[in-house]
Protein backbone atom coordinates (compact mmCIF):
# COMPACT_ATOMS: atom_id res chain seq x y z
CA UNK A 1 0.00 0.00 0.00
CA UNK A 2 2.75 2.01 1.04
CA UNK A 3 4.32 1.33 -2.35
CA UNK A 4 1.68 2.21 -4.55
CA UNK A 5 1.15 5.96 -2.35
CA UNK A 6 4.84 6.81 -3.31
CA UNK A 7 4.10 5.62 -6.75
CA UNK A 8 0.90 7.71 -6.92
CA UNK A 9 3.04 10.64 -5.57
CA UNK A 10 5.56 10.54 -8.01
CA UNK A 11 3.30 10.16 -11.07
CA UNK A 12 1.61 13.28 -9.48
CA UNK A 13 4.85 15.27 -9.36
CA UNK A 14 5.60 14.60 -12.55
CA UNK A 15 2.41 16.25 -14.06
CA UNK A 16 2.73 18.77 -11.72
CA UNK A 17 6.45 19.12 -12.90
CA UNK A 18 5.50 18.77 -16.60
CA UNK A 19 2.62 21.84 -16.45
CA UNK A 20 4.51 23.86 -14.35
CA UNK A 21 7.15 23.84 -17.88
CA UNK A 22 4.03 24.67 -20.16
CA UNK A 23 4.85 21.40 -21.95
CA UNK A 24 1.55 20.65 -24.12
CA UNK A 25 0.56 16.60 -24.75
CA UNK A 26 0.50 16.16 -28.46
CA UNK A 27 -3.50 16.02 -28.52
CA UNK A 28 -3.78 19.33 -27.22
CA UNK A 29 -0.90 20.89 -30.17
CA UNK A 30 -2.55 18.66 -32.69
CA UNK A 31 -6.30 20.13 -32.01
CA UNK A 32 -4.57 24.18 -31.77
CA UNK A 33 -3.20 23.25 -35.15
CA UNK A 34 -6.48 22.23 -36.29
CA UNK A 35 -7.85 25.44 -34.99
CA UNK A 36 -4.81 27.22 -36.38
CA UNK A 37 -5.63 25.88 -39.96
CA UNK A 38 -9.19 26.86 -39.55
CA UNK A 39 -8.33 30.72 -38.78
CA UNK A 40 -5.74 30.43 -40.98
CA UNK A 41 -6.50 33.73 -43.63
CA UNK A 42 -3.23 34.85 -44.97
CA UNK A 43 0.62 35.24 -44.59
CA UNK A 44 3.91 35.73 -45.81
CA UNK A 45 6.86 33.89 -45.24
CA UNK A 46 10.40 33.65 -46.56
CA UNK A 47 12.59 30.54 -45.77
CA UNK A 48 15.90 28.65 -47.23
CA UNK A 49 15.28 25.86 -49.13
CA UNK A 50 18.41 23.52 -49.71
CA UNK A 51 18.32 20.50 -51.30
CA UNK A 52 21.25 17.86 -51.11
CA UNK A 53 20.12 15.34 -54.01
CA UNK A 54 23.23 15.65 -56.41
CA UNK A 55 26.69 16.81 -56.33
CA UNK A 56 26.67 19.65 -54.36
CA UNK A 57 23.89 21.27 -52.19
CA UNK A 58 21.27 23.25 -54.19
CA UNK A 59 20.16 26.27 -52.21
CA UNK A 60 17.16 28.24 -52.95
CA UNK A 61 15.65 31.37 -51.40
CA UNK A 62 11.98 30.83 -51.19
CA UNK A 63 9.43 33.58 -50.46
CA UNK A 64 5.99 32.05 -50.02
CA UNK A 65 2.58 34.73 -49.95
CA UNK A 66 -1.00 33.19 -49.45
CA UNK A 67 -4.12 34.33 -48.94
CA UNK A 68 -7.21 32.53 -48.23
CA UNK A 69 -9.17 30.28 -50.11
CA UNK A 70 -6.72 29.58 -52.66
CA UNK A 71 -4.48 32.31 -53.87
CA UNK A 72 -0.90 31.36 -53.58
CA UNK A 73 2.86 33.43 -54.76
CA UNK A 74 5.74 30.98 -54.13
CA UNK A 75 9.15 33.03 -55.58
CA UNK A 76 11.81 30.35 -55.82
CA UNK A 77 15.30 31.93 -56.25
CA UNK A 78 18.99 30.12 -56.83
CA UNK A 79 21.27 31.68 -54.01
CA UNK A 80 24.51 31.16 -56.45
CA UNK A 81 22.94 31.53 -60.22
CA UNK A 82 20.45 34.40 -60.23
CA UNK A 83 17.88 32.11 -61.86
CA UNK A 84 14.04 32.25 -60.41
CA UNK A 85 11.00 30.53 -60.78
CA UNK A 86 7.33 31.77 -59.73
CA UNK A 87 4.24 29.73 -58.64
CA UNK A 88 1.48 31.40 -59.01
CA UNK A 89 -2.29 30.26 -58.09
CA UNK A 90 -5.14 32.87 -58.62
CA UNK A 91 -8.67 32.64 -59.70
CA UNK A 92 -8.06 31.79 -63.15
CA UNK A 93 -5.69 29.00 -62.62
CA UNK A 94 -2.05 27.58 -61.58
CA UNK A 95 0.83 29.56 -63.32
CA UNK A 96 4.24 28.77 -63.40
CA UNK A 97 6.36 31.92 -64.60
CA UNK A 98 10.63 31.65 -65.92
CA UNK A 99 11.43 35.05 -65.98
CA UNK A 100 14.70 35.12 -67.30
CA UNK A 101 13.39 33.66 -70.25
CA UNK A 102 9.80 34.87 -70.28
CA UNK A 103 7.60 32.54 -70.71
CA UNK A 104 4.39 31.19 -68.66
CA UNK A 105 2.75 28.39 -68.11
CA UNK A 106 -1.09 27.59 -67.37
CA UNK A 107 -2.35 24.75 -65.85
CA UNK A 108 -6.01 23.93 -64.43
CA UNK A 109 -5.11 21.98 -61.30
CA UNK A 110 -5.86 22.14 -57.38
CA UNK A 111 -2.54 22.51 -56.63
CA UNK A 112 -1.02 22.96 -53.71
CA UNK A 113 -3.82 19.90 -52.41
CA UNK A 114 -3.60 16.77 -51.93
CA UNK A 115 0.42 16.44 -51.64
CA UNK A 116 3.09 17.89 -49.21
CA UNK A 117 4.81 21.43 -50.07
CA UNK A 118 7.49 21.49 -47.60
CA UNK A 119 7.33 25.56 -47.64
CA UNK A 120 3.47 25.93 -47.24
CA UNK A 121 2.38 26.18 -43.76
CA UNK A 122 -1.19 24.75 -44.05
CA UNK A 123 0.15 21.92 -45.87
CA UNK A 124 2.60 21.10 -43.20
CA UNK A 125 -0.53 21.27 -40.52
CA UNK A 126 -2.28 18.61 -42.93
CA UNK A 127 0.51 16.16 -42.77
CA UNK A 128 0.18 16.57 -38.96
CA UNK A 129 -3.15 16.12 -38.94
CA UNK A 130 -3.28 13.39 -41.27
CA UNK A 131 -0.61 11.06 -39.63
CA UNK A 132 -2.45 9.65 -36.87
CA UNK A 133 1.21 7.73 -36.03
CA UNK A 134 3.12 10.94 -36.11
CA UNK A 135 6.18 11.48 -33.39
CA UNK A 136 6.03 14.16 -30.98
CA UNK A 137 8.59 15.59 -28.79
CA UNK A 138 9.39 19.40 -27.50
CA UNK A 139 12.34 21.54 -26.88
CA UNK A 140 12.41 24.48 -24.63
CA UNK A 141 11.41 26.28 -27.99
CA UNK A 142 9.59 23.91 -30.28
CA UNK A 143 7.36 21.38 -31.08
CA UNK A 144 8.68 18.94 -32.69
CA UNK A 145 6.57 16.13 -35.15
CA UNK A 146 8.03 13.45 -37.15
CA UNK A 147 5.30 12.55 -40.10
CA UNK A 148 4.72 10.76 -43.22
CA UNK A 149 4.89 12.77 -46.64
CA UNK A 150 1.73 12.96 -48.50
CA UNK A 151 4.21 13.06 -52.09
CA UNK A 152 2.13 11.04 -54.74
CA UNK A 153 5.54 8.94 -54.79
CA UNK A 154 6.88 9.36 -50.86
CA UNK A 155 9.02 6.16 -51.40
CA UNK A 156 12.04 8.56 -52.11
CA UNK A 157 11.21 11.00 -49.43
CA UNK A 158 8.89 8.97 -47.19
CA UNK A 159 9.32 10.98 -43.62
CA UNK A 160 9.36 14.39 -42.51
CA UNK A 161 10.60 16.57 -39.75
CA UNK A 162 8.70 19.49 -39.02
CA UNK A 163 9.49 22.06 -35.71
CA UNK A 164 7.33 24.47 -35.10
CA UNK A 165 7.55 27.54 -32.29
CA UNK A 166 5.83 26.64 -29.45
CA UNK A 167 4.38 30.39 -28.79
CA UNK A 168 2.98 31.09 -32.69
CA UNK A 169 3.32 27.61 -33.63
CA UNK A 170 5.22 28.90 -36.99
CA UNK A 171 7.05 26.77 -39.24
CA UNK A 172 10.76 26.59 -37.53
CA UNK A 173 11.74 24.10 -40.03
CA UNK A 174 11.46 21.06 -42.05
CA UNK A 175 13.77 18.35 -42.85
CA UNK A 176 12.21 15.88 -45.84
CA UNK A 177 14.36 12.51 -45.29
CA UNK A 178 14.97 9.69 -47.54
CA UNK A 179 14.39 6.41 -46.37
CA UNK A 180 17.70 5.69 -44.09
CA UNK A 181 16.44 9.11 -42.52
CA UNK A 182 19.22 11.52 -44.73
CA UNK A 183 18.08 15.31 -45.04
CA UNK A 184 17.37 15.34 -49.37
CA UNK A 185 15.62 18.65 -48.46
CA UNK A 186 15.75 21.15 -45.88
CA UNK A 187 13.45 24.29 -45.60
CA UNK A 188 14.23 26.59 -42.58
CA UNK A 189 11.86 29.58 -42.30
CA UNK A 190 12.43 33.25 -41.36
CA UNK A 191 10.03 36.57 -41.28
CA UNK A 192 6.70 34.30 -41.02
CA UNK A 193 3.85 36.96 -40.38
CA UNK A 194 0.31 35.75 -40.22
CA UNK A 195 -2.40 38.10 -41.15
CA UNK A 196 -0.28 39.85 -44.18
CA UNK A 197 -2.28 42.32 -46.30
CA UNK A 198 -2.12 42.21 -50.31
CA UNK A 199 -2.52 44.96 -52.74
CA UNK A 200 -5.44 44.05 -55.39
CA UNK A 201 -3.47 42.91 -57.95
CA UNK A 202 -0.46 40.92 -56.06
CA UNK A 203 -1.62 37.50 -57.27
CA UNK A 204 -2.20 39.00 -61.18
CA UNK A 205 0.52 36.92 -63.56
CA UNK A 206 1.81 40.21 -65.72
CA UNK A 207 2.68 41.99 -62.46
CA UNK A 208 4.14 39.50 -60.87
CA UNK A 209 6.11 38.52 -64.22
CA UNK A 210 7.13 42.30 -64.87
CA UNK A 211 8.76 42.57 -61.30
CA UNK A 212 10.46 39.47 -61.16
CA UNK A 213 12.06 40.38 -64.40
CA UNK A 214 13.15 43.49 -62.35
CA UNK A 215 15.18 41.12 -60.20
CA UNK A 216 16.36 38.76 -62.72
CA UNK A 217 16.88 40.10 -66.82
CA UNK A 218 15.19 38.12 -69.18
CA UNK A 219 18.46 36.54 -71.26
CA UNK A 220 19.52 37.61 -74.18
CA UNK A 221 19.27 35.61 -77.65
CA UNK A 222 22.25 33.28 -77.89
CA UNK A 223 23.43 33.99 -74.05
CA UNK A 224 25.02 31.12 -72.39
CA UNK A 225 24.27 28.18 -74.69
CA UNK A 226 26.45 25.71 -72.93
CA UNK A 227 25.28 23.82 -70.35
CA UNK A 228 26.35 20.71 -67.78
CA UNK A 229 25.06 17.60 -68.52
CA UNK A 230 22.81 16.71 -65.60
CA UNK A 231 22.31 12.69 -64.49
CA UNK A 232 19.57 11.37 -62.45
CA UNK A 233 20.65 9.98 -58.46
CA UNK A 234 17.18 7.85 -58.58
CA UNK A 235 18.21 4.01 -58.95
CA UNK A 236 15.87 1.70 -61.10
CA UNK A 237 16.45 -1.66 -60.80
CA UNK A 238 17.82 -3.59 -63.23
CA UNK A 239 17.92 -0.06 -65.60
CA UNK A 240 21.32 1.72 -66.70
CA UNK A 241 22.69 4.44 -68.99
CA UNK A 242 23.51 2.43 -72.33
CA UNK A 243 24.05 5.65 -74.63
CA UNK A 244 24.87 9.54 -74.52
CA UNK A 245 24.54 11.47 -78.08
CA UNK A 246 25.33 15.42 -78.25
CA UNK A 247 23.67 16.64 -80.92
CA UNK A 248 24.38 19.94 -82.85
CA UNK A 249 21.57 22.19 -83.07
CA UNK A 250 20.70 26.02 -84.43
CA UNK A 251 20.74 27.25 -80.97
CA UNK A 252 23.62 25.00 -79.41
CA UNK A 253 23.56 21.44 -78.39
CA UNK A 254 21.09 18.65 -77.51
CA UNK A 255 21.97 15.96 -75.03
CA UNK A 256 19.62 12.65 -75.53
CA UNK A 257 20.66 10.07 -72.69
CA UNK A 258 19.22 6.87 -72.93
CA UNK A 259 18.84 4.23 -70.27
CA UNK A 260 17.59 0.58 -70.75
CA UNK A 261 17.39 -2.52 -69.12
CA UNK A 262 14.53 -4.35 -67.14
CA UNK A 263 12.27 -0.82 -68.04
CA UNK A 264 13.52 2.20 -70.47
CA UNK A 265 13.26 5.71 -70.67
CA UNK A 266 14.91 8.89 -72.49
CA UNK A 267 16.32 12.24 -70.62
CA UNK A 268 16.88 15.23 -73.53
CA UNK A 269 18.24 18.56 -71.79
CA UNK A 270 19.39 21.90 -74.05
CA UNK A 271 19.53 25.26 -73.63
CA UNK A 272 16.19 26.57 -72.89
CA UNK A 273 15.54 30.06 -75.54
CA UNK A 274 13.98 32.87 -73.95
CA UNK A 275 10.69 34.35 -75.67
CA UNK A 276 11.03 37.81 -77.57
CA UNK A 277 8.37 39.24 -75.34
CA UNK A 278 5.93 38.13 -73.33
CA UNK A 279 2.67 36.95 -74.49
CA UNK A 280 -0.06 35.12 -73.04
CA UNK A 281 0.55 31.90 -70.76
CA UNK A 282 0.63 29.06 -72.69
CA UNK A 283 -2.04 26.40 -71.99
CA UNK A 284 -0.41 22.72 -70.68
CA UNK A 285 -2.28 19.85 -71.13
CA UNK A 286 -0.60 17.97 -68.01
CA UNK A 287 -0.73 18.54 -64.68
CA UNK A 288 1.74 20.61 -62.64
CA UNK A 289 4.55 18.44 -60.94
CA UNK A 290 6.04 19.89 -57.81
CA UNK A 291 9.87 18.55 -58.53
CA UNK A 292 11.13 20.78 -54.80
CA UNK A 293 13.43 22.63 -57.38
CA UNK A 294 10.73 23.38 -60.10
CA UNK A 295 7.50 22.52 -60.53
CA UNK A 296 7.07 20.56 -64.07
CA UNK A 297 4.56 19.39 -66.44
CA UNK A 298 3.46 15.74 -66.35
CA UNK A 299 1.42 13.60 -68.20
CA UNK A 300 1.28 9.90 -68.47
CA UNK A 301 4.46 8.99 -70.55
CA UNK A 302 6.47 11.74 -69.54
CA UNK A 303 8.09 14.84 -67.23
CA UNK A 304 9.06 18.48 -68.66
CA UNK A 305 11.09 21.37 -67.06
CA UNK A 306 12.91 24.42 -66.68
CA UNK A 307 15.87 24.38 -64.84
CA UNK A 308 18.47 27.24 -64.08
CA UNK A 309 17.67 27.80 -68.28
CA UNK A 310 17.77 24.36 -69.43
CA UNK A 311 15.32 22.31 -70.71
CA UNK A 312 14.75 18.66 -69.57
CA UNK A 313 12.50 16.09 -70.93
CA UNK A 314 11.90 12.61 -69.49
CA UNK A 315 10.14 10.27 -71.68
CA UNK A 316 8.72 6.89 -71.13
CA UNK A 317 5.87 3.96 -71.77
CA UNK A 318 7.84 1.93 -69.40
CA UNK A 319 8.14 4.35 -65.81
CA UNK A 320 4.89 4.59 -63.83
CA UNK A 321 3.97 8.46 -62.97
CA UNK A 322 5.62 7.03 -59.41
CA UNK A 323 9.09 6.61 -61.26
CA UNK A 324 8.99 9.16 -63.41
CA UNK A 325 8.40 11.79 -60.60
CA UNK A 326 11.35 9.94 -58.41
CA UNK A 327 13.29 9.97 -61.77
CA UNK A 328 12.99 13.71 -62.75
CA UNK A 329 13.15 14.67 -58.93
CA UNK A 330 16.69 13.18 -58.64
CA UNK A 331 17.89 14.58 -62.35
CA UNK A 332 20.71 17.20 -59.88
CA UNK A 333 23.64 15.28 -60.29
CA UNK A 334 26.96 16.26 -62.73
CA UNK A 335 28.18 13.05 -62.95
CA UNK A 336 26.71 10.00 -63.41
CA UNK A 337 25.89 7.74 -60.19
Amino acid sequence: MKKRLLLLLAGLMVIFALAACGTKSQESVVKELDGTLEDLKSYKAKAKMTLQMGTEPQVYDVEIWHKDPSFYRVNLKNAQKDQSQMILRNEEGVFVLTPALNKSFKFQSDWPKNSSQAYLYESLIMDILEDKQAKFSATKEHYVFETKTRYQNNKMLPIQEIKLNKKSLAPVSVKVMDPDRNSLVTVEFSDVKFDASFDKDAFDMKKNMTGAQLDVPVMAEGEDKEFTVKYPVAEIPGVTLIDEKEITTENGKRVVLTYDGEKSFTLIQEKADAMPAMSSAINMTGKPVDLGFTIGAMNETSVSWTHLGVDYMLASTDLSPEELEMVAKSVLADMEK
